[in-house]
């Protein structure tokens, strides 16, 4: 533990790529494989399941040190970060303890991970002791493993190229052995830098290749003969793979989604062995796509119901073909990957398709055609150079999202409150609302489209213009107005407003506008598809 939170302070005491990047390359190379295997865990974004409840974490806190619950509160709003507040608030009780030396792999294996087994009062002896024993670094590590919320400033991306560096291999290759189920065990560490492919899990998906965002018109991308264009899907990006007699399915937030989605492993049964397929899933009806609300019914459903699956119908649209009778076929160009996809899944009409090019001989043709994107339910379009190899991760040039301008409303700030992590002393989260009659109904929360300047303006304001508290929330005088920009609008019973905003954030501060001036419930309804 010692080691890695070492590491964990080097990487969050930097804003430095290039610094990030050799403080993990020097924890790869020194540290035993049984440790190095649970960084690459934490690092890269997996967690255990919380093991111990908040609720409990907070309950011992307050015992240990004997502080009022509102304090613990106030402290946690200014911090902004629960597992710090709880480690800097237990200084008080205990005395500064040594350094503990023990492996982090024998922390989580045989410390943290057996606390799912226990009786909430061996819990609490364990964490006690754990708490009183270590200082107050290590105990901020403990705490964030504790809870689940590990994160330290540092993505996929950077944790590959450190790997990079230490074994020698490609990014690509370690990015696809990453991918899917991987352990955190020493031998699966080994095998991750081993020079020589030992056989691959018959379940792994392959890296996504991401689009880039096209901010301006195409024609500078060259001929239109060159791309192909297809149009952009609003569901879930997966990886549909067959192999040895058996369908899995993957997320792009690498969640095996095995049970979710019946009517898709059923139709997958037709495919050849040694296949992978990238596409999206989507809600379907009547040769048209749904929703994305009605999609949101089946994505936390592990066994959905016939009903569900009735009124939440699902398809899987393949657009591109990475595998093929057990054969990479990524570095193919994307017209001879499409023509294999044309004989592999053919013309189906049920809940396996095949995602067709769009036309359009130029680029005016197909910028009317995109206009003409909501009609279609979808947002937008994608351009995909025809020779393509299908690369890891966002590789700018030959894949573009050519996106919709987002839908606008202007709605009035009414309450505010702190961010967290560098942000917990500012207030940074937000929510708006828009005028229904004479009352202004809360309609989206934004957290993201201020700069830093603003930012801070816009926190003076609220500290000076508050009407109530509640508890970290702050209720503000209804006086400013804020585009919002959103990618769609559904009808939501959960929303007082009857109306739920997909990816909302602000746009831009309308101090031109008076609150009055401010949108309507009526208006942002009558956007509703």
């Amino acid at each position: 533990m010692q080691r890695f939170t070492a590491l964990y302070q080097a990487l969050d005491e930097t804003t430095a790529t290039s610094a990030k990047v050799a403080a993990m390359e020097v924890y790869f190379r020194d540290a035993p494989a049984a440790d190095a295997a649970w960084a690459v865990y934490f690092l890269t974004g997996r967690r255990l399941r919380r093991l111990v409840p908040t609720a409990e974490l907070r309950a011992w806190t307050l015992e240990a040190t004997g502080l009022p619950a509102w304090l613990l509160e106030e402290t946690y709003a200014a911090v902004g970060d629960l597992a710090e507040t709880l480690a800097l608030l237990l200084d008080q009780p205990f005395a500064p303890p040594e350094q503990d030396a023990t492996p982090l792999h024998v922390w989580v294996e045989q410390r943290i991970q057996p606390l799912r087994h226990m009786t909430t009062e061996a819990r609490r002896d364990a964490v006690l002791a754990w708490w009183a024993a270590l200082p107050t670094p290590q105990r901020f590590v403990l705490n964030k493993v504790l809870t689940g919320a590990f994160r330290v400033g540092v993505s996929r991306r950077l944790v590959i190229r450190a790997l990079a560096r230490v074994s020698g291999l490609e990014t690509a290759t370690l990015a696809h052995r990453l991918m899917g189920q991987w352990q955190p065990t020493p031998a699966a560490f080994d095998a991750l830098l081993d020079p020589e492919e030992r056989g691959e899990d018959r379940s792994r998906p392959y890296p996504f290749f991401l689009a880039s965002p096209l901010e301006t018109g195409p024609a500078a991308l060259g001929d239109r003969s060159e791309w192909i264009a297809e149009w952009k899907w609003d569901g879930i990006r997966g990886q549909l793979l067959r192999r040895d007699g058996e369908c899995f399915i993957w997320s792009r937030g690498e969640d095996m989604m095995a049970g979710r989605f019946p009517e898709i492993e059923a139709a997958a049964a037709a495919l050849p062995d040694g296949v992978v397929l990238d596409g999206e899933i989507l809600a379907w009806q009547d040769d048209a796509p749904l929703p994305f609300n009605v999609l949101q019914q089946r994505i936390g459903r592990l066994r959905p119901s016939a009903r569900i699956q009735r009124d939440a119908p699902v398809i899987f649209l393949a657009y591109d073909l990475l595998e093929a009778d057990g054969a990479d076929w990524r570095p193919e160009p994307l017209e001879v990957r499409r023509q294999r996809l044309r004989d592999v899944v053919g013309d189906r009409a049920g809940a396996l398709r095949r995602a067709t090019a769009l036309g359009g001989d130029s680029w005016a043709a197909l910028a009317a055609l995109r206009e003409t994107a909501r009609e279609a339910g979808t947002e937008g379009i994608m351009l995909k150079r025809r020779g393509s190899p299908y690369r890891v991760g966002r590789t700018r040039g030959d894949w573009w999202k050519w996106k919709l301008a987002p839908r606008t409303v202007d709605a009035v700030m009414l309450y505010a409150q702190p961010g967290h992590g560098r942000r917990s002393s500012l207030f940074t989260d937000y929510t708006f609302g828009v005028w229904d009659g004479d009352t202004l109904v809360p309609v989206a929360k934004a957290y993201s489209g201020l700069d830093d300047a603003e930012i801070q303006r816009l926190d003076r304001w609220i500290r000076n213009n508050t009407v109530e508290r509640f508890g970290p929330v702050r209720s503000v005088a209804p006086q400013q107005v804020f585009e919002l920009a959103f990618e769609g609008l559904a009808p939501s019973r959960r929303h007082k407003s009857g109306v739920a905003m997909r990816f909302p954030r602000i746009s831009r501060w309308r101090e031109d506008l008076a609150p009055d001036d401010a949108d309507t419930l009526d208006d942002v309804r009558a956007m509703l598809p």
